[in-house]
């Protein structure tokens, strides 16, 4: 059974995509341990309590330095045996010492398909004003696992999202996460699950067919 750390930082809709995922079997061989966030008042904290889950802030205005926050973030989620560290909406930067202690058990939800839209900005597209600026015609998003730089891990899985005309930032925010990344991340993580995700050589993610 794959023990999940889940680092979140709001609302928490990943996070429930993957407790519907577990719960109506399309996530098998996989739980939540815990689910950590960097803000007390984060909403998915709720969201795990409510479903019998441990909820755990561990923010950095309560440690006096970076690297002390960094070692008790790492130390809460070794705790709880985490096997697999998955952000969730996790706003936080992911130390290298948790990479190094995590070498491709780290994955992240990342709104836009990399490499070409890598870091942060609003779906791989620019907002001027409050309204989408045109060109881009396909938004999306990708799940990858996180190493030492910034949105540069081995890429799992991606799924494109239509940007259609006349879509408001938040209209086409809405559609990715039903579209793709409530899709995705629960996909990814079953995959890990059940061992059938492998990074090669060349840092390029293998997902092996599913057993008959």
């Amino acid at each position: 059974m794959l023990r999940l750390a889940v680092l979140v930082s709001g609302g928490g809709t990943n996070l429930q995509a993957i407790i519907d995922s577990i719960a109506d079997g399309r996530i098998t061989n996989a739980e939540i341990a815990v689910v950590i966030s960097n803000n007390k008042n984060a909403f998915a904290l709720e969201r795990a309590k409510k479903h019998g889950i441990d909820a755990v802030c561990i923010s950095p205005k309560d440690y006096g330095t970076r690297d002390a926050f960094n070692e008790a973030l790492l130390e809460k989620i070794q705790s709880y045996g985490a096997d697999l560290v998955v952000l969730a909406g996790c706003l936080v930067v992911i130390p290298e010492i948790m990479v190094k202690a995590y070498p491709n058990r780290i994955i992240n939800i990342h709104p836009a398909l990399i490499p070409s839209f890598c870091g942060t900005g609003y779906y791989g597209l620019k907002v001027h004003e409050g309204v989408l600026e045109r060109g881009v015609k396909v938004t999306g998003a990708t799940v990858h696992f996180v190493d030492a730089g910034t949105d540069t891990g081995p890429i799992i899985l991606q799924k494109a999202v239509e940007v259609c005309q006349g879509d408001t930032p938040k209209a086409l925010q809405q559609r990715v996460m039903e579209e793709a990344e409530w899709k995705i991340m629960p996909e990814a993580i079953n995959l890990i699950a059940n061992g059938r995700v492998s990074v090669d050589e060349n840092n390029h993610v293998i997902i092996e067919e599913e057993r008959a």
